[in-house]
C-alpha cells in the first residue's frame, strides 16, 4: 500500500517551527477572533489584502509577531493555541528580522 498525503496533513502546512509558518498559524488564530483582528487592523493600519499580500513578506511577518509582543496576553494566547511557547514566536521574530 502507497502512503498518500492528503493536502490537510500537518505534513503539507510546512515545518511547525519555521519561523514563517510559526507567524502565519499565529496571524491565523489572530484573525480567526473578529474583535483581535479589528484590532490589529486599526492600530496598524493595515488592510486585510495588505494581510494578504504580505503573508509571504519576512518583514511583515515579523512585524505581526513584534504586534503581538505589545499585547502580551495575545502572544501568550497565540502561542499557547499553535502550540509553540511565547520566547519560540519572540525568536521566530527574530529570525525573521534576519531575513530581511
Amino acid at each position: 500500500m502507497t502512503d498518500t498525503i492528503r493536502p490537510d496533513t500537518p505534513s503539507d502546512r510546512g515545518d511547525p517551527h519555521d519561523p514563517a509558518t510559526m507567524a502565519l498559524l499565529a496571524l491565523s488564530w489572530l484573525l480567526g477572533d473578529g474583535e483581535r483582528a479589528e484590532r490589529l487592523l486599526s492600530l496598524t493600519g493595515m488592510t486585510v489584502d495588505d494581510l494578504r499580500v504580505g503573508a509571504s513578506s519576512p518583514r511583515i511577518l515579523a512585524e505581526f509577531i513584534r504586534y503581538l509582543e505589545g499585547h502580551e496576553a495575545d502572544l501568550i494566547a497565540a502561542a499557547d493555541a499553535i502550540g509553540a511557547s511565547p520566547a519560540a514566536l519572540v525568536n521566530a521574530r527574530i529570525q525573521l528580522e534576519r531575513q530581511t
